[in-house]
Order: structure tokens, then sequence, then C-alpha cells
């Protein structure tokens, strides 16, 4: 029996990974044994712990309860609690997702300890290292021994960067082995939208489904800590309201945003967005619940990278408020368009993907069982 440590920290973390932990227990649970640690990264239950209920999952064996705090402080709290972890448990491998702080301490603490690092979401790239996320994800790939990328894209990145596609066992951090994956958030996205169904009181899906309806998120530093950015978004709301009165736009907010624009805005502004009957400002919503608002909007108008992703599943074109991607397939396919945070090409990207009314959407992601073959592969070679 190998054993894995699954590091998680940020809500995206917790749903990505229980694709994985599906896999382990339906198809392998007598080859290999899970050992989940939260960092405590997001510690509300709001943002955390409602989703282990959700999802199925068994609460974490470790819970460090780190917190917030500046990216130096919270990796280094992080690192310390990590390293007591890893040799009590003595795993086999560690297993990160994406880009956040839990991944960076989990991959430094993994290579120091000599212990291989199992990166999912490797190689993706948005090529602008201001980005902590940027620079969290490529140090991580550099320590990996197994690096599963979800797109032909993110395996072309690596190449570029000297991983070298083609080789042999024994893999290890100075001979790392580079899959094409698939995406384990299409294997989740694919099981939940049928959950969905079972779990929604059917008065909420109709309701859904009365009034049709953009879906909002504005969560990174980059657009909720720069006023100007901020302000920009939401004049653009605003504007999108009376073009399409119509229409209303759902934005699930994080508690971070609502403080910033409490700080940002004029009162006058505050309230011009308060009274706007088309704008419903709600609490972060859970998994199942974000699916179906995905699964009924018309269009996603987003700055996070997983809700990029989430509306190409559903068929869903989207406005990105950033002007790179790591996703870059998804704009050259024509389902999404970059924006920043400008009013005037926020307001006409809406038009523009509206307008263009994409009908087919090609598979990027796999074929729905990414978390089976990456589960039977560090089993292999772990």
């Amino acid at each position: 029996m190998k054993k894995i440590i699954t590091i998680i920290g940020a809500r995206p973390q917790i749903i990505k990974s229980a694709a994985l932990s599906r896999a382990i227990k339906y198809n392998y649970s007598s080859q290999l044994t899970e050992v989940v640690v939260h960092t405590g990264q997001h510690y509300s239950e709001l943002m955390s712990d409602v989703f282990f209920a959700e999802l199925g999952l068994s609460q974490p064996a470790y819970n460090l309860k780190v917190g917030s705090g500046s990216h130096g402080q919270q990796t280094a709290e992080m690192m310390k609690g990590l390293e007591t972890v890893f040799e009590k448990e003595s795993p086999n491998a560690v297993v990160v997702y994406g880009d956040t702080n839990s991944t960076l301490a989990a991959a430094i603490v993994a290579s120091k300890m000599h212990i291989p690092l199992v990166h999912i979401e490797a190689g993706l790239r948005s090529f602008n290292k201001s980005m902590p996320e940027e620079v969290n994800r490529v140090l991580c790939d550099h320590v990996s021994t197994l690096l599963f990328s979800p797109t032909l894209t993110g395996v072309e990145n690596l190449k570029k960067e000297g991983f070298k596609l083609d080789n042999s066992m024994p893999f290890s951090v100075d001979n790392p082995k580079v899959y094409h994956s698939g995406d384990v958030m299409y294997d989740n996205s694919l099981y939940f939208a049928q959950k969905v169904k079972e779990v929604l009181p059917p008065y909420e899906l109709m309701t859904l489904q009365s009034q049709p309806y953009f879906l909002g998120t504005v969560h990174r530093p980059s657009n909720t800590d720069r006023p100007t950015n901020l302000t920009s978004i939401f004049e653009a709301f605003i504007e999108l309201t009376k073009s399409y009165p119509k229409h209303l736009i759902y934005l699930p907010l994080h508690p971070r945003t609502v403080r910033s624009m409490n700080l940002s805005f004029s009162k006058d502004f505050m309230l011009k967005i308060e009274e706007n009957p088309q704008l419903k400002i709600i609490p972060p919503v859970s998994f199942l619940n974000m699916i179906a608002l995905q699964q009924h909007c018309d269009l996603i108008i987003t700055d996070s990278g997983g809700m990029q992703k989430e509306a190409y599943f559903f068929n869903k074109p989207s406005v990105v408020l950033r002007t790179e991607t790591e996703w870059v397939e998804i704009v050259e396919e024509g389902a999404a368009i970059t924006v920043g945070a400008d009013k005037e090409k926020i307001i006409d990207g809406v038009k523009a993907m509206l307008s263009a009314r994409k009908t087919h959407f090609t598979p990027l992601y796999g074929d729905g069982k990414a978390a089976e073959f990456i589960a039977k592969e560090i089993i292999n070679h772990c």
C-alpha cells in the first residue's frame, strides 16, 4: 500500500481534490491511501468547511489553521507545519494542485525532504510574473517528479522551459515525467452536474430558469485592491444592466471584495449599486450552487481562472477581467475574450461574445477520467 499526502488550502483545491479522492476510493483503495492536509489558507466555514460536506469528502487528517497574512509569513507558517506532518507520515509522494501559497510551501518542503512531488495542473502559464500565482506554479513545476498538465498548451510550455517529454523510468526530480492528463475539474463538472438535480430544491432551479442573467465574479487582488480597476468593473456592470434590461447580473462576491468596495467606492456610487434591481450581490455560494448558476446563465464575466474553464465545460462564453490567461486555448477557440478592467472593453466584450453565439465547443480537457489516470500513474511511479 502506497501513501500520498494531498495538500489543500483554498476553495478551488478542495474541489479539485474531490476528483482524485473519488478515484482512489472507488478504484484504487487497495493500492493507495490518501492523507489530506488542509493548510487553513481559506479558513471561514463558508469558504472551506461546507465544501467537504457537499462534495462528500472526509474532514482533513490535519488542519494547520495558518489563516491570512503576508505571502512570506503565510508560506513560512505552512512550511513549518508541513515539515512536521511529512516527518510523521513518511509519504511516498506529496500531491499539490494549482498555484497557491499552499502549493508553493508544500513544493519547497517536499523537495528539501526528497519526497516526490506530484503537481496537478502543471505547465499553466500566464507569462506575467507580477502575479504571485505565476511564480508559485513555475517554481512548483521545477521541483516536481510527476507533472500532470490538463492541456497540450501546458505540455508545450514545459517543453519550452527545458522539460524532456521522453524521459524513461525511474522518474525523479532530476528525471521528471510530463503527462497530458486531461483536467480533474472536467471530471468534477461532469460528476456534480448530475448531483445538482438531486440536491438542489426544484424551486431554486426554477428561479434560475425564470429570468435571463449573466454570472460575474471578482476576486483577484489586481482588481479588488486597485480602486480604479474595481470602479471601472462596476461601472461596466451598471452599463450592462442598461444595455440588457431583461438580464440580471448575479455576483457571488468574496467578503474581501465587498470590503474593498466599501473602502474604494463613494457612498453615492455604492448606493447606486445597491439600489440597482438587476445587480444581485450575494455571498459566496457552494460548489453545487455555482454549477447551477453556470449551467443556466447566458454568459460569465470573471477574473477567475477556474471559472473560465467551467464556463467552457458548460458551453458558456466568458469575458475575462484580466489582460492574460493561462487557458489560452479557450480564447483561441473563440469561447472567451480577455478585456482587463477597462469599462469599455468589458462592455464591448460582452456584446461581442453574445453576438458570436458560439455553438460548438471542441473537447479540450480530456474524457472525464483524468483523476483515474493520475492515481494509476502515482501508484506505478512513486
